[in-house]
Order: C-alpha cells, then sequence, then structure tokens
C-alpha cells in the first residue's frame, strides 16, 4: 500500500510540474533548427510558419540553418537538447531516410525525438537544364540511354532528391552521375548553369525558378497531376506506380512534458488553418497537414517502412 501511495503521489506530482511548465512555456526565445540551407523547401516551412508561431506563443522563434551530415547534424543536435520545448527541429523525410541509409546515427529518429505536428507535404518536380535537348520524360529517358554523360543535382544525401533520382534511374534504367548539394538553392542554380542536367526537388523550391524561365520542368512525382502546374504530366504517366513525395514536421527532444508538446500542437495546427498561411503554402505547391504528435509518431513509422523499401530498391548508399 506504501508503494503504491508513493507512486500515485510521485505520478500526480509529474502531472501538476508538467502542467505547471505548460502554464509558464514558453518564458525564453525558442530556436528552431533547419537541417538544410536557407532557401529551401524545409526552410521555407520554418520561416513560414516560425514567425507566427512567436506571434501565438508570446516569445520569439529563431530560425537557425544547421546543414550537413544529410540533416543529421541538426537533427541529433535537436535529440540531444534538454527536453524543455526550447529546442525543436524542423525536420523532414530525412528523419525516417537516414535511419535506413546511414549504418551507424548518432540518434534513433523514434526513441530519440519526440514528434509534434505535421506541418505539411510536397511532391517532387523532375527538372532539366534548359540546355538539355529534351522536353517530355519519355525524351530524357531515351537521351540517358543514348550514351550521353549525364550528372544529377540532389538536395542533400539521404534526401528524396536522392531517393527520387535512384528510384528514377533505376525504373527507367538508365546510368547518371550523382552530385549532391547542402541544400536546394545551390543545386538548382548549377541546374540553371547547365552543370548538371537533371534533379528532383522540392516544388516549393523549384516552381520559382521554373516560373522564372531558369528551367525547364518535366513531370510531378505525386500520383495526381499538380494543381499548381496542371499542364504538367505525372512521371507515373511515363513509368507506371512511380510516385514520391517529402514532408515537413517539428519534432522535439524525447522526455519533453506533454502539456508542452501539446501547447505548441494546438498552436502550429491553428497556424497551419490561418488563410494567409494556406494561400502561401498552396502558391508553392505544399499541402498544410496538422494533426496530433501521436498521428505525426505513426506517420514517421510508416515512412521508415516506405523509404526502406525504396532504398533497398533503387540500391541507394551514402
Amino acid at each position: 500500500m506504501k508503494r503504491l501511495a508513493v507512486f500515485c503521489w510521485i505520478a500526480a506530482f509529474a502531472l501538476l510540474s508538467g502542467a505547471a511548465r505548460a502554464d509558464t512555456y514558453p518564458s525564453k526565445p525558442i530556436k528552431m533548427l533547419v537541417p538544410f540551407p536557407a532557401g529551401g523547401t524545409v526552410d521555407f516551412f520554418a520561416r513560414t510558419v516560425g514567425p507566427r508561431l512567436a506571434e501565438a506563443l508570446g516569445q520569439p522563434v529563431l530560425i537557425e540553418n544547421r546543414s550537413g551530415a544529410g540533416g543529421n547534424i541538426a537533427a541529433e543536435a535537436v535529440a540531444k537538447s534538454s527536453a524543455d520545448g526550447y529546442t525543436l527541429l524542423m525536420g523532414s523525410e530525412i528523419v525516417s531516410i537516414n535511419i535506413t541509409l546511414y549504418e551507424k546515427l548518432g540518434y534513433d529518429p523514434v526513441k530519440d525525438l519526440a514528434p509534434v505536428v505535421l506541418v505539411g507535404t510536397v511532391p517532387n518536380i523532375l527538372l532539366v537544364s534548359p540546355s538539355l535537348p529534351v522536353k517530355t520524360t519519355q525524351e530524357l529517358i531515351a537521351y540517358a540511354k543514348s550514351g550521353k554523360k549525364m550528372s544529377y543535382a540532389s538536395t542533400g544525401l539521404g534526401t528524396s532528391s536522392q531517393l527520387s533520382s535512384e528510384l528514377f534511374k533505376s525504373v527507367a534504367g538508365i546510368d547518371v552521375l550523382h552530385v549532391p548539394y547542402k541544400g536546394g538553392a545551390p543545386a538548382i542554380v548549377d541546374l540553371a548553369g547547365g552543370q548538371v542536367e537533371m534533379m528532383f526537388v522540392n516544388m516549393p523550391t523549384g516552381l520559382p525558378m521554373v516560373k522564372g524561365g531558369k528551367v525547364r520542368i518535366l513531370a510531378v512525382t505525386s500520383a495526381q497531376r499538380a494543381p499548381q502546374v496542371p499542364d504538367v504530366p505525372t512521371i507515373a504517366e511515363t513509368l507506371p506506380g512511380f510516385e514520391t513525395a517529402a514532408w515537413s514536421a517539428i519534432y522535439a527532444p524525447a522526455g519533453t512534458p506533454k502539456a508542452v508538446i501539446d501547447k505548441l500542437n494546438a498552436a502550429v495546427v491553428r497556424i497551419l488553418q490561418m488563410p494567409d498561411v494556406k494561400a502561401a503554402l498552396a502558391e508553392q505547391g505544399a499541402v498544410p497537414a496538422g494533426g496530433t504528435p501521436q498521428a505525426l509518431g505513426e506517420f514517421t513509422k510508416s515512412e521508415i517502412v516506405k523509404w526502406e523499401k525504396i532504398i533497398k530498391a533503387s540500391g541507394a548508399k551514402i
């Protein structure tokens, strides 16, 4: 009986302590790490949500781009931070990809990161340099099979950009050299300049360059055509069954009080329903998500299974 009483007292104290922390949270600025350079899709999500989250919580939300190691530097830094809600990760599909792609990680995405909320999803788009004499996916495949030396850019090792490319190579039966970059912005600049011939990139990163006439769009990787570019075919129209997508979500260190995570979740869910936020995301081809922390946890696990299959099927390696 005494042990039961002590256990109940500890549980009650923990609940009250968590509630107290949520009542006073946040009392200082929050840091949100982005695992890629400024100008990319994950950075876009962070800088769209961040200022509004600051307004909702009454404290600054500082966006810090900490790129490198396929996103692992930022993710590991958050996983090893204090579990108090003041260091967050604007993660992406790399959270589910790298556990398979890398032999060793300094963190476990399921055990060491606490899911907060899924922010949004975006399809990738297939782009080529304007100097490349192709205008369709079929022509690109034929060009690659003609013996021409080609290279493709990616937004980094282990990103959906690289894995979409590797899956495309495998399914289309072509050989193209991989040139990894530290983010989408520098990669697409070199694509426009003709240093590389093709790349898969998130729609928010690639669309402005398409609209500016700097690069040529051939296809989207979603199952259906995207409303932002309704005349652009899907890759599945040429290679049936081909589909990949990217996403962004907020994570905190494991052990962060549930009340704090719930407070963050509720704030971001409200932000994603704001008309101006929805319009900003739609303009870039992104779809707002939302949902509970538990839903993001299950989604993360399902993505690990999905990307593991793609990695093994494509033969992609670091």
